[in-house]
């Protein structure tokens, strides 16, 4: 029989109803390609012994958003001692420096002001002053353990105002964020905004009985005057917070406020002590490690809770000013304290995790940059390798679970994956990225991936990622 006819015999034989199932990347392609033209994505799963499942555009360069994370709370894994055991280190000083109070700063993100404040109070060092003096000359901020770089390069200028795009400093009081409750007057009336009158208010949001809430607010970078805009719907009351670009001036200032209110006599200014960026501040230019002054026994010092929680916190809620803090704070193990320091000591643990380097740079601690990229085989050998430490399982810890906790509280619910899942977020304009393990059908675990970026206005990518994943671990 020839070829042609033993062709036609086997298709004769064969069941019209009987397919051949797609094979898995097909299929998992079909699916993000449902979330229309226009987004560019970058997908790889593997298992725990590094074999690839799917592999989408593995070494393509994404924008990784919040992703960035993962790797400011591993290098603090990989460099930092004593995670668990309180923050000393980190803790908050006042002291007297002849008639001026100093307020000196150490890199915590937690200190508080808040009236139900219970641990890292800044009460405790107000309380502190007032016992030892009536009277004070000039409150000063220090901020000069790390050096004056309140915004890494490549954040978009429109973030500075908000609570996203916070200014950085070693001196950090209520995560750099300005409260303000806003309560709508009479129709047509702008209404009452309650808060620490830090910034000059220039109101002009207008009460509406029809309509919606929504407010909007603008502010010049380093100015004072706030603009808020917009409506706000009789019957309800807002609340707004807004980013603080000098947080020395305004722990200081907030400072000074405690101090009066318990009876301390504030005779002169607000002001901060800075220190600018300089050549020891660029690993490249960096010899033997810097030795830093030791610092001076005050009239109190604060002891925040362990680091370990706030890595926790960073990644469960994808907070940046705790992951930028984080990584000025590995950047004094070796160095001065600088962005660059903390990202060479980034780029030193991803040489050590055997990443190509072509699939890493990054610009920031936190994923405002738009200059940061990854790609995700890149991630996923760096997943593979943390997997390996004897942190692993802790650092797995710290991220957000699949319709549990964190940002995936509201996703995964209701499939396969909810519980399954343990990831880290990301999302900047038109950009989207999930990486970190999941745990497939069979049980075993998986290590993966997935970004989109250039995202068009409107379009969800988020949807088709997780369906994809879905996808992959009931295959699995």
């Amino acid at each position: 029989m020839n070829r042609s006819l033993l062709a036609l015999a086997l298709l004769i034989a064969t069941p019209a109803t009987a397919q051949v199932a797609p094979p898995l990347q097909q299929r998992v392609e079909t699916v993000l390609a449902e979330a229309g033209p226009g987004v560019r994505y970058g997908l790889v799963v593997t298992d725990e012994a590094g074999r690839e499942i799917v592999a989408i555009n593995p070494d393509g360069r994404f924008i990784p958003a919040s992703n960035t994370k993962m790797f400011t709370t591993a290098v603090a894994f990989h460099t930092m001692t004593g995670l668990d055991q309180p923050d000393v280190a980190g803790g908050t000083v006042v002291l007297l420096d002849g008639k001026d109070v100093v307020l000196e700063g150490a890199g915590d993100a937690r200190l508080s002001s808040a009236a139900d404040c219970k641990t890292d109070c800044l009460a405790v060092l107000a309380d502190a002053v007032a016992k030892r003096t009536r009277r004070v000359r000039d409150v000063i901020g220090d901020d000069t353990l790390f050096p004056d770089q309140r915004w890494s390069q490549g954040m978009s200028w429109n973030n500075i105002p908000s609570r996203s795009g916070t200014g950085i400093s070693a001196l950090t009081l209520d995560d750099n964020e300005l409260a303000l409750t806003i309560t709508p007057g009479e129709e047509g009336a702008e209404p009452k905004v309650e808060g620490y009158p830090y910034f000059t208010l220039d109101n002009r949001i207008m009460t509406v009985t029809n309509g919606k809430t929504d407010i909007g607010y603008d502010r010049e970078p380093n100015g004072m005057v706030l603009r808020l805009t917009g409506t706000i719907k009789a019957g309800t009351v807002e609340t707004v917070r807004v980013g603080i670009d000098d947080p020395a001036n305004y722990a200081a200032w907030r400072f000074r406020k405690m101090l009066e209110e318990r009876g301390v006599r504030v005779t002169g200014k607000v002001t901060v002590r800075r220190r600018a960026t300089g050549p020891a501040d660029d690993p490249a230019n960096r010899g033997n490690p810097p030795v830093r002054a030791p610092r001076i026994a005050g009239l109190a010092q604060l002891t925040p809770p362990p680091l370990a929680e706030d890595l926790t916190h960073i990644n469960k809620v994808s907070q940046n000013l705790h992951a930028e803090l984080l990584l000025r704070r590995v950047g004094l193990v070796r160095g001065m304290g600088s962005t660059q320091d903390g990202l060479a000591e980034v780029r030193a643990m991803l040489a050590l995790a055997g990443v190509p380097r072509t699939a890493y740079d990054f610009s920031d601690g936190s994923g405002m940059s738009t200059y940061n990229r990854v790609a995700p085989r890149g991630m996923t050998i760096f997943l593979r390798w943390i997997a390996a430490q004897p942190w692993g399982e802790a650092y797995r810890a710290t991220l957000p679970i699949g319709g549990v906790d964190g940002t995936l509280g509201r996703r995964f619910k209701g499939t396969p994956l909810e519980g399954r899942i343990f990831a880290k977020t990301g999302t900047l304009n038109a950009t989207n990225g999930l990486s970190g393990y999941m745990i497939g059908k069979s049980g075993k675990r998986l290590i993966f991936s997935a970004f989109a970026n250039d995202v068009p206005e409107g379009v969800g990518a988020t949807k088709w990622m997780d369906a994809a994943l879905v996808l992959i671990a009931e295959a699995n």
